[in-house]
């Protein structure tokens, strides 16, 4: 889950669909064709620099704060060639280089897309452009070594530490994501740690200990962001037809912020 919504729409993104659906469903298979949503270039918001930040559709969970339902169904998105995107980092590279930048893939889930995450990663190190996964780690197992070797900075979504609060969340199990956690600390991945602070949902002190403390063995965290919940996706839940379960729920409050800070701030990393 991205921390900014997708703001390019489908038809201004560069997806173009690519012949019959048998051919997308093989060229799928292969890693060759993702179903896109969307991009955007946006500056330190999906990892260091700027970012060009490519959406892709589907996703397994259904976070009661999602900011994008409009991705959770892979079919709903554009089928888009590796070849599509790969014009578009070549085409800002030059200004990733200039920033400390890269490529961020988003979602939805793009490990649901994991044959093409790998293809396109392993395509950018070779193009020596940064990438960064952005992910909730429930399909973590999906991801190869190759991928991962490929991946410059992981954005893990941690969004809850206790396993009936995360499945109140998700309706999917937390473990998965602790165990990928666990494969990328041991595996020397660099990453960055989100979690979404909803009050009367996932702000319960008792909560937000677990978290630290799942995230306080992973060695390789460079930087833990705690997201102040907003309904900025709202509308996307109405124009749906979908229910909306948090109308009522305000932002955190600065006192709230400062508390979830400073519990986390007891890893010794920067809090932000």
């Amino acid at each position: 889950m991205s921390s900014a919504a997708p703001s390019t729409t489908p038809s201004e993104a560069p997806a173009r669909r690519t012949g019959t659906g048998a051919v997308n469903l093989a060229g799928r298979r292969a890693g060759e064709v993702a179903m896109l949503h969307s991009w955007e270039l946006v500056t330190a918001v999906d990892g260091p620099g700027t970012r060009l930040t490519v959406f892709l559709n589907g996703c397994p969970l259904r976070c009661r704060y999602c900011e994008n339902p409009d991705t959770w169904r892979e079919c709903d998105g554009v089928a888009t060639s590796l070849d599509e995107v790969l014009e578009l980092v070549e085409r800002y590279k030059p200004v990733f280089d200039a920033t400390g930048g890269g490529l961020t893939v988003s979602g939805g889930e793009p490990l649901l897309q994991h044959r093409f995450v790998e293809r396109l990663f392993t395509a950018c190190a070779d193009l020596g452009v940064r990438t960064a996964l952005d992910t909730s780690g429930f399909l973590g197992a999906a991801a190869s070594d190759r991928l991962l070797d490929a991946t410059s900075l992981v954005l893990l979504d941690v969004k809850s530490g206790l396993p009936d609060v995360y499945r109140i969340v998700t309706t999917r199990a937390l473990e998965p994501t602790v165990r990928f956690g666990d494969r990328l600390s041991a595996r020397g991945n660099r990453m960055w740690v989100r979690f979404v602070l909803v009050p009367g949902l996932t702000d319960d002190p008792a909560n937000v200990e677990a978290i630290v403390d799942i995230v306080g063995r992973w060695s390789t965290v460079d930087r833990i962001e705690v997201l102040p919940f907003h309904q900025l996706g709202r509308h996307k839940w109405h124009e749906l037809g979908v229910p909306y379960s948090l109308e009522s729920v305000r932002p955190p409050d600065a006192a709230l912020l400062a508390d979830v800070r400073r519990r986390f701030s007891r890893l010794g990393v920067p809090v932000f």
